[in-house]
């Protein structure tokens, strides 16, 4: 039941990705009519770049794979398939192929290997869209929030548009987070609750962060692309010590290792196999440093620069701690999801145990009383056990990393 559910939430990303298409549009038609050629410069970067960037990965995953399809709609795609990553339309090939298996797996005489298709293909979605929103829409958020704080003119309906599109970014890792649930027994689906938990508490982090970088660009526009690469080349020089093995290339390795300091500008992407608390608490502690700093220089500035619009030292003062408690708050839930909702296996129950283990549990279902457990997204195809299960290979790798280390007591 919950993996029809993700597929249904996964199904539903088409339509809002078009949406945001037509938002993105008239925000750069916005920009283009006030003059702001700077703004529209920026926003036309973020755009197009995320955009090959996510095309990029796309095309890698299919050689990869090579280029097996596994739904008509793919299939038909074949032929032309590296002109429409081309034309920045190979995205769209994944959503429609992926709207296609959840229809057919929310049928009642779905069998397995229509499963198995429909879990492998959301997974790789979930990734893209990991990629796509931390490479354009936190980015974008926090140039709009910037070009507000400056004009000084946020409204109660920009406050709320705002939110809501925190709100986009923080459910988008939601349903990763829930994708890579699918590599576990099913006795460990993820509840609404503990859902919602770990939306709020992600919600809270990202928009601390998005807000605090938002707030020293509205004051120091220039220092804010200095912070950046700064940044994202300390972040890619540990996403290589962490010595990281996600892609099948080494150029493609590469770009991961590249992406994974992009995203880690923003938000905590656990990559590294084994105990990771050290790590998460690192991360953590320097990017409240960093929230406290930046929104500091921007109190600073308030201080002794105020802007055209009013703003007193005391509510200055009042938006720099809000801001840094909201990503302390932030903190607090996390640990009570780590310590009441997530999931502590070995590495043994994950992978389903030994190759005999995984061998008998063809024909043995997952045992509530400790019982061998078998992957939901891998079970056995219809042609019997001397076929391979399918099982997305990539996802695999990062749901061990993501829940294996929590079985030595280690956050991620």
């Amino acid at each position: 039941m919950t993996f029809r559910v993700d597929c249904l939430l996964t199904t539903a990303g088409l339509p809002l990705f078009l949406v945001d298409i037509v938002l993105d549009v008239l925000a750069a038609v916005e920009f283009y009519k006030e003059g702001s050629y700077l703004c529209l410069g920026v926003l036309l970067v973020l755009l197009i770049g995320s955009s090959v960037l996510v095309q990029l990965y796309s095309w890698l995953w299919y050689s990869y794979d090579q280029f097996e399809m596994k739904t008509r709609v793919e299939e038909s795609a074949k032929p032309g398939l590296g002109v429409l990553h081309w034309v920045q339309l190979g995205i769209y090939v994944r959503h429609v192929a992926v709207m296609e298996t959840s229809v057919k797996s929310c049928r009642s005489d779905c069998d397995s290997q229509e499963e198995d298709t429909a879990a492998f293909l959301n997974q790789d979605l979930s990734m893209l869209r990991i990629i796509e929103t931390f490479s354009e829409s936190a980015p974008q958020i926090v140039l709009m929030l910037t070009v507000l704080l400056q004009d000084g003119s946020l409204e109660p309906f920009q406050v709320l548009k705002t939110i809501g599109s925190l709100s986009a970014v923080a459910y988008c890792v939601t349903t990763y987070h829930r994708c890579l649930r699918s590599f576990l027994p099913e006795k460990k689906e993820q509840s609404i609750l503990s859902s919602l938990v770990f939306f709020t508490w992600n919600l809270l982090l990202l928009a601390a962060r998005i807000v605090a970088l938002a707030l020293f660009a509205s004051v120091f526009p220039c220092f804010i692309f200095t912070h950046f690469i700064c940044s994202w080349l300390l972040f890619c020089y540990f996403a290589w010590w962490a010595d990281t093995h996600f892609m099948d290339t080494v150029g493609g390795e590469w770009l991961y290792r590249a992406t994974v300091g992009l995203i880690w500008y923003f938000d905590w992407f656990n990559v590294v196999d084994g105990k990771t608390r050290n790590w998460a608490t690192l991360y953590h502690c320097w990017i409240l440093l960093d929230v406290s700093v930046l929104c500091g220089l921007w109190f600073w500035k308030m201080s002794w620069d105020p802007p055209d619009f009013e703003l007193s030292r005391r509510q200055a003062a009042v938006v720099w701690g809000a801001v840094v408690a909201g990503y302390a708050l932030g903190l607090v839930l996390r640990i009570v999801y780590y310590t009441c909702f997530h999931p502590k296996l070995n590495k043994d129950e994950l992978r389903g145990g030994s190759a005999k283990m995984q061998a008998d549990e063809v024909d043995s279902p997952p045992d509530d009383d400790g019982g061998p457990v078998m992957f939901r997204s891998a079970p056995r195809t219809p042609t019997g056990p001397s076929r391979p299960p399918l099982c997305n290979k990539r996802m695999k790798k990062l749901a061990e990393n993501f829940y294996s280390s929590s079985a030595d007591g280690a956050e991620v």
